[in-house]
This record gives C-alpha cells, structure tokens and sequence, in this order.
C-alpha cells in the first residue's frame, strides 16, 4: 500500500513551486528567539537523556511532523518515500489495495475504496476500521507502521479485520496485494445515457475525459442514435489535482468561472474560467456524488451545480475546500502545505459543509448505509473552518421517511439494481433526455427568466 495514498490524499494540488527548496526572510521578534531556544533546549535534554538513543535525524523529522499537524489535517512533511509514492500516484500507478485511509486516535479509518481496486472489490466501505493487520493489532501504532505491514509483493494475501459502525461483531478480509494502475474515468452507454466514472484526477484524468465524451457520441452515432443525456460519476472520488478538475469542468461548460482560490491575504485570489465548447451538447447532466467525493470532485461538482448545467444527486459530499501546495525542499522531500481555500463560481466554500444534493438519493442498494457514518472533513481534527458555517445534520435527516425510497437492498437486488442511486440517475436523464421534456424545461426557464430565479433544491 502506497504511503502517500494511506495519507488522507484529499488535496487539489496546484502544482509544484518552481526550485528545489524555498527560502524566505522574515523579521523574528524577541520572543520567538526564546522560543527557538527552549526548543533547541529540549532537543538536547532528548538526545542526551532520553532511554534509548534516538539520531538526530528521527528527531528532527518528528519535530518537523508535529509542527505541520499542528495546523490542519492535509498539511505535512514527505520524505523521500512519502515524496516518490504521492508522484508516482499523481501519475496514475501505484502499489497497494487501493485505500484512501486517515488517522484517528490512534486508529487507521478508511476515508473511500478506490473502485475496481482488492480494497473495493472485498467490500470495503468508508468509515470502516482497520483493527488488525494478518491477525497482529495496529491501533494505537504509526500510520507509517500499518502501510509498511499493508505493502507487499504483488499477489499476496493480506488479512484485515474491519469494524464497521452498526455491526455487532469485527470480521476479516481477506485481500491480494496488486499493482494499482488507476484508470481515472471509465465509460459506457445504458440506455442512450452516456456515464463518465471518473475515479481519481490524476495527469490524465481531462484528457481521458474528453476522450470518454467523443467516444460516448461515437458510439452511438455508429447505432444511429444520439445521446440523451449524461451522467457524471463521482462518487468515493477522493480528490486530486486542481487543474484537472478544471478540465473536467470545462468539458461540460460554454463560458463562466469554473472555480477561485483565494490565499491569506484579501487581494491573493486566483480564479479559473472556461474555455468555449461543451463536450456535452447542452444535454442534461447529472453528477452523483456522496461522502467520498472530496476536493477535486467537490470543485466539478459545484462549478456545473452553480451553472446550473448538471443536477447534483446522491448525498453531501466530504467537504474538504482547500488547496495544498507542493513546496520541494531538496530533490528527494518537499512540504505539501495548505496555502488557499478555494470557492464556486458563486462564491461558495465547500470546506467543512460539502456540496449539497440538488435531490438527496440514498444508496439503498447498500444494507449498512443507514447504520454507516460518513466521515467528512468536519470530523478531522484541526480542520479549517468555515466562517459561513451551517449545520448540515438537519438536512441530511429531518426525521421524516421519503416515501421514494422505501425499498430494501434486497428488494432491489431481486429487481436487478445492484446500484441504486445510478440507477435513480439514468431513469432521471431518460425522463428528461428527450425532446419532448427538453422543449417544455426550455419554455419554464424562458417564462422564468432564463431559470435566473429558480431556486435550488
């Protein structure tokens, strides 16, 4: 299991900063020259008198560590192995079981399964725990400690005892270790309704969008057909890059803001537009996202959402609204840094709130999903937090049932639904796909004034 991955790997990362280390000048006061003594102080009490030797260097990369969590949960020190692995992911491949997975007290908590990866396919969820490692107990040790136990040459078997919130007892899982290339998107065609499942946004993750797209309208072109609609899948999508969130936004766009980052200071705001040309024909589009869908995913989601160019269904995803620089210090580590939160075209930061579900859809395909917590950036310890903040329990359960949604996973899986909240959306593109619909939902947004009033669900 990649280092780097085992880390919360929920960052838009901007890219990183030109030169191999950086330096800086800054006036220090009195006072933090005293404190810069006490430290030295200890430093020397701990290396002279501690129990058991420890190098300097183990000291200085813990007190390195602890400064940086200190101040939020996705800013923090990557030596070298932490530096080759979170490259080598951004790439695309990468060693594993394919887990996006925090720290918390001491244990290892899975924030998404990547999909199609052993950790997926064992159903493995998020919010579950990892306890025990091929029977041998990991709470209380290293996040570091429980991924070297998690790495392994390809093809071999790891156990994982899990416990999951709402069961009774732990269990195991049995998995095979595999090399991990991530896919980003996958596609295909239901129905007339192209899905675009877009997994992760790594270096090709526009790209093979765009191509996902063409080759949607290929297909069906070659049937005599058209599209009537698309759905965008991004759900358990942790995050990546920031430019390719933008990409993937802009596919889907004619013209407007796709996103903004602003820094600590009032004039440092950057903003992001998109280019002329919507892949997607105007067609209507639907975006699924949930609680793993986070940062990159959050940005897509929220920039076709306040354009009104896609309904958001599913449920509110994580809520992690802010960027992380890549600072390399020396060739082999660098410092990934929070340094912007970032907001949608009208202006909304997503940190700790998420993105909220234009229509909420549960999974009820999932038995647990009731009994499932969702862990979310507002449950992370030092988390930024948003001066606009709102209490989202009330909205996700206001205590009523939704006569909608009433059926059991195993009423569903009779009728051939192994996914639900896919299939709610590819009944909805079909409903409002055709011609028909599309004429009458154009003259209601004509008499509304363009949709400009219309308020969001």
């Amino acid at each position: 299991m990649a280092k780097s991955l085992l880390r919360p790997f929920l960052y838009v990362a901007t890219g990183f900063a030109a030169g191999a280390a950086v330096s800086a000048v800054a006036a220090v006061d009195v006072e933090t020259y005293r404190e810069l003594d006490q430290f030295m102080s200890v430093f020397e009490r701990v290396r002279s008198e501690y129990v058991d030797k420890v190098d300097d260097k183990t000291l200085m990369k813990g007190a390195i560590d602890g400064m940086l969590a200190s101040l939020d949960p996705h800013s923090s020190y990557l030596d070298a192995r932490d530096f080759t692995n979170l490259r080598t992911q951004t790439d695309g491949e990468y060693g594993g079981l394919g887990l996006t997975v925090s720290q918390e007290d001491g244990a290892v908590k899975v924030i998404a399964p990547t999909e199609d990866t052993p950790a997926a396919r064992a159903g493995i969820k998020a919010g579950d725990f990892i306890t025990h490692i091929d029977g041998n107990l990991i709470f209380g040790g290293t996040l570091d400690e429980a991924v070297d136990k998690m790495r392994g040459r390809p093809g071999t078997a790891i156990k994982l005892t899990i416990v999951r919130p709402g069961r009774d007892k732990p269990f195991d899982v049995t998995l095979k270790r595999e090399i991990i290339v991530l896919k980003p998107v996958k596609w295909e065609v239901k129905n007339r309704v192209g899905i675009v499942n877009i997994n992760t946004f790594n270096k090709q993750t526009g790209e093979a969008v765009r191509a996902a797209l063409l080759g949607i309208d290929k297909q069906l072109a070659g049937a005599g057909a058209k599209p009537l609609g698309y759905i965008v899948d991004l759900r358990s999508n942790p995050g990546g890059l920031l430019d390719q969130s933008i990409e993937v936004a802009d596919a889907f766009l004619e013209r407007g803001e796709v996103v903004s980052q602003r820094g600590r200071e009032k004039g440092d705001i950057e903003r992001y537009y998109a280019k002329p040309g919507d892949l997607a024909h105007g067609l209507p589009v639907i975006v699924l996202v949930d609680a793993g869908s986070a940062s990159a995913a959050e940005i897509v989601a929220g920039a076709l959402q306040d354009h009104r160019r896609a309904l958001v269904m599913g449920e509110r995803s994580f809520g992690k609204g802010s960027v992380q620089t890549l600072l390399p210090l020396t060739e082999e580590t660098a410092l990934r840094l929070t340094t912007a939160r970032y907001y949608t075209p009208s202006g909304r930061s997503v940190q700790e709130g998420g993105i909220d579900p234009d229509i909420l859809v549960p999974q009820l395909s999932d038995p647990d999903y009731k009994d499932r917590p969702r862990l979310r950036e507002a449950d992370l310890r030092r988390h930024l937090i948003n001066e606009a903040k709102v209490d989202d329990k009330v909205l996700e359960d206001d205590g009523k049932p939704d006569p909608r949604f009433a059926a059991t996973a195993d009423q569903l899986k009779k009728q051939g639904v192994e996914d639900y909240q896919l299939d709610y959306a590819l009944k909805a593109i079909q409903r409002i796909g055709t011609p028909a619909a599309q004429a009458a939902i154009a003259a209601a947004s004509a008499g509304a004034g363009g949709g400009k009033t219309a308020s969001r669900r």
